[in-house]
């Protein structure tokens, strides 16, 4: 029987903590061996709670230690570039959570260092593991719904963030932030982007101003195929977590997503109700574990990467044109953004 993968984990933050569980005791290819985080009381913390033996407060030191195998970055989007570089020093294979970087100069940095060194990396995007995601995909390449047309992808948060996650400084803003979910999915299902125009405002929460960021977006898109798209993103979806797609096709049409988390609906007079889907956490619970298991399972099998690091500067790069776009209020074709 093939041995479990030695794991270190850098960010034991809210997503970190999820994938501490999942590496730990979710995921039979997985041990996780050591655990950090800047804040040390946390990586002890989370380090005890998982019953692993060695926590850090400098990540780099994880990265050195011998006992890790594979890596599994989910630190704050600024870190990212450092931490991969330093991983490719030691050519561990390494996991690393969406944006790749806030910029594309880091990120080609960080290409030159994979490519290099001839690393394994492979990059987060969680959706692509969703059920419903992977089985569009699939119906899509088997002609189900014929030639794709049209893609519409809607992401809601139910609630806007810090102000000091949402300023673009720390997160890249929401329509990189957000948006490269959806941009990374309208690349995996309709091809390469070549414009995108977008408008958006601070409209629910004026206290995003202050930060420089928006709190409503929508981005329309062509593809190099000559179809559309159309992405809005809101962090106003007061009424819960709204993930959905849709690819109008030739043939057929797909609707990915839904909004009731438990299967109870309550009727009454004049009334039908049912609950909705509270955050990410919960909606994407079984992506995030897939992800992991399928990166242990690449490493383990020697398997190339099935989401690089050129899909996370390709959807990196759909953001800054979305971003360009809305400050300039102009279309931008997406091949002329290099940095």
């Amino acid at each position: 029987m093939r041995g479990r993968l030695a794991v270190g984990l850098i960010g034991a933050g809210r997503l970190g903590r999820v994938y501490a569980r999942d590496l730990a005791s979710r995921i039979a290819e997985t041990k996780l061996v050591a655990i950090a985080d800047p804040v040390e009381a946390v990586a002890k913390e989370v380090a005890a709670e998982f019953d692993v033996a060695r926590h850090y407060a400098d990540p780099l030191a994880l990265i050195d230690d011998p006992a890790v195998d594979a890596v599994v970055i989910v630190s704050p989007t600024h870190t990212h570039r450092e931490l991969v570089i330093a991983a490719a020093g030691r050519r561990k294979p390494t996991f690393c959570e969406k944006p790749p970087a806030l910029s594309l100069d880091e990120v080609a940095q960080m290409q030159e260092a994979v490519s290099s060194s001839g690393m394994f990396l492979q990059m987060g995007f969680m959706r692509r593991f969703d059920a419903g995601y992977a089985s569009a995909k699939k119906q899509i390449e088997e002609g189900r719904i014929g030639t794709p047309l049209v893609f519409k992808s809607t992401s809601r948060d139910p609630f806007r963030p810090s102000l000091e996650y949402a300023n673009p400084k720390s997160s890249g803003g929401m329509l990189l932030d957000m948006g490269i979910h959806d941009f990374d999915l309208a690349r995996w299902f309709m091809g390469e982007v070549r414009t995108v125009s977008t408008i958006g405002a601070t409209i629910a929460y004026p206290e995003l101003a202050t930060v420089g960021d928006i709190d409503n977006a929508v981005a329309s898109l062509t593809f190099a195929s000559g179809k559309l798209g159309v992405v809005d993103l809101s962090r106003s979806g007061i009424y819960g977590y709204d993930i959905a797609t849709e690819i109008l096709g030739l043939e057929g049409t797909l609707r990915i997503g839904y909004l009731r988390e438990t299967p109870v609906m309550l009727m009454t007079k004049n009334s039908v109700a049912h609950d909705t889907v509270p955050y990410f956490m919960e909606r994407f619970r079984d992506a995030y574990t897939t992800q992991l298991q399928n990166f242990a399972q690449n490493v383990q099998q020697q398997r190339p990467a099935p989401i690089t690091i050129e899909d996370g500067m390709e959807a990196l790069r759909i953001g800054v044109a979305a971003t360009r776009a809305h400050e300039s209020g102009r279309s931008v074709v997406v091949s002329a953004i290099k940095s």
